[in-house]
């Protein structure tokens, strides 16, 4: 924020769920940080018909936001010729069943995580021998939402998530992200480290391609996945609210910069 006024933008911070803001005073509005939107997602998701309704432009788009705000997207991003971790729905409201996932994916070991979540909320890995254990809790969980299954990622601990960041679809720098030992969420707050990248050539066209058709007209996209081969799988498309590690890279702040004016341009210079 601060590099951002000092470059004469005019920013006002307002919290979604806070009913008293005027949202139809601003002409944009950039979502930053709503880490909470997932706890909230019904009213989120009504908020987001509200911001509809007022006209009020948004970074990054509201059909992006709705989109990219359940997982159900990375089988759409499978369906169209791109590569994920290998994924299955787990339906809410269906009966438990996770053992033929571990032949299908070829594991001996399960992510079970909520298709609308963030910073690894209720995300936990079974192993074969856990299933019976598990059911109990995972059934509870599906009562209330859809669940994702994919494999355990060997990649993860090995050398770990590749982030790809892109602002207005240009790329602007790359980090890898590792877990601590014994542990699969590379998150920080879980102990997981960061480590500046120069992005691998076919791995930064493939995120590339990823970008340009899922994040069209997006102030930030980050591209998450492991390396399987040659091949970058898909983890996550991150286009609602991720760490942009602006930090890490000397030119990351003013990449952020150039984009954010070059989307403005057709609005008035308030955001919120």
């Amino acid at each position: 924020m601060d590099y951002l006024t000092s470059k004469g933008i005019d920013i006002t911070l307002e919290d979604w769920h806070d009913p008293a803001v005027n949202w139809a005073q601003y002409d944009l509005a950039v979502f930053k940080s709503p880490w909470d939107y997932f706890d909230k997602f019904p009213e989120f998701c009504a908020w987001l018909d509200r911001m509809e309704a007022l006209g009020i432009r948004t970074l990054n788009p509201i059909s992006t936001i709705r989109w990219n705000a359940d997982k159900h997207y990375l089988l759409e991003v499978e369906k169209a010729g791109l590569p994920i971790v290998p994924t299955a729905l787990l339906k809410r409201g269906t009966a438990v069943a996770l053992e033929p996932y571990f032949s299908q994916f070829q594991t001996d070991k399960l992510i079970i995580k909520p298709c609308v979540s963030g910073g690894a909320k209720n995300t936990f890995i079974v192993s074969m021998s856990e299933v019976e254990e598990v059911k109990p809790k995972l059934e509870e969980l599906l009562r209330a939402e859809d669940y994702l299954a994919q494999p355990f990622m060997p990649q993860i601990q090995d050398e770990g998530e590749w982030s790809f960041l892109f602002f207005n679809g240009q790329y602007s720098h790359c980090l890898l992200k590792s877990a601590k030992d014994g542990d699969f969420r590379v998150q920080h707050f879980f102990g997981g480290t960061i480590h500046p990248q120069e992005a691998p050539a076919n791995l930064l066209a493939q995120a590339q391609t990823m970008v340009n058709q899922f994040a069209e007209g997006c102030l930030y996209a980050r591209v998450d996945g492991v390396v399987v081969g040659e091949e970058l799988q898909l983890m996550e498309l991150e286009l609602i609210e991720p760490f942009l590690y602006l930090h890490t890279h000397p030119d990351a702040l003013e990449n952020y910069y150039q984009a954010l004016v070059q989307l403005m341009e057709e609005v008035p210079s308030s955001v919120s």
